[in-house]
């Protein structure tokens, strides 16, 4: 059986003992009932992962290294529209497991729900909240970065980094098989969809319209589809390597 995952925000060192945040320690004694001398597997996003052992008092023996790495070799940016609650949870995790890089949320004129500038700190906290406990379960080593723009027109500018950008819409002429770029950024609609001003933001942004097929698609399902596809023909699933992105090939 696999040693439970953590992640921990603070320096790891092969050897040394550290105390491990009253949530982990909590979550590894009280929850999943570790004892003492336990293995578990401690991340603390900066690459690789530490074998270590449950010590006394909360606290964990770091016994080794290892760098595995399991990003994908694409940069998967997903602007989702802001949604219900429950459905962007399950988005947030599912992408994250789905080996998303970036997820960015922002409201749309027909976003069914609206939060104010308290509860969205409170939200943002949330997420972050499924972020972790996704990297922990899917074995990520690394938290894909997640932010909220206050518009959408924020939202789509944030990925102006992309080689290549895409709108998920059901009435567009090119599939999304079209898609092949290390750094690509799909936008999704709220419940009900882009609006036609909003369609004409994205494009001006250079986002293009893809269908990813002959069916319509609900919020919560169009974007997790279109990452499995792209990592199953460009990423994880795909067996070739990607070039350097235009961008990073300028740098070099």
């Amino acid at each position: 059986m696999a040693a439970a995952r953590f992640f921990v925000d603070i320096e790891l060192e092969v050897g040394r003992s550290i105390e491990l945040p009253d949530a982990v320690a909590h979550h590894a004694q009280r929850v999943l009932r570790l004892r003492a001398s336990d293995a578990i597997t401690l991340f603390n996003g900066r690459g690789g992962e530490y074998a270590a052992r449950i010590g006394a008092a909360g606290q964990a023996q770091i016994e080794r290294f290892d760098p595995v790495e399991r990003e994908s070799p694409l940069s998967l940016t997903l602007i989702q529209a802001l949604i219900a609650n429950d459905k962007l949870d399950w988005v947030i995790e599912k992408a994250v497991e789905l080996g998303v890089a970036r997820i960015i949320v922002a409201p749309a004129s027909r976003s069914v729900i609206r939060v104010d500038r308290e509860r969205i700190e409170r939200r943002c906290a949330h997420w972050r909240e499924i972020v972790v406990a996704a990297c922990c379960q899917c074995g990520r080593n690394r938290l894909p970065l997640l932010q909220f723009e206050s518009t959408l027109g924020g939202a789509l500018a944030s990925s102006d980094d992309a080689d290549q950008r895409y709108l998920l819409a059901p009435d567009a002429t090119i599939g999304l098989a079209s898609a092949a770029a290390a750094q690509t950024a799909i936008a999704v609609g709220p419940e009900g969809g882009f609006t036609d001003v909003e369609l004409k933001l994205a494009e001006r942004r250079g986002f293009r319209r893809v269908r990813w097929g002959s069916r319509v698609m609900r919020t919560e399902t169009a974007g997790l589809a279109a990452l499995a596809a792209l990592q199953t023909l460009h990423g994880d699933g795909a067996d070739k390597n990607f070039p350097q992105s235009s961008k990073e090939a300028n740098h070099a």
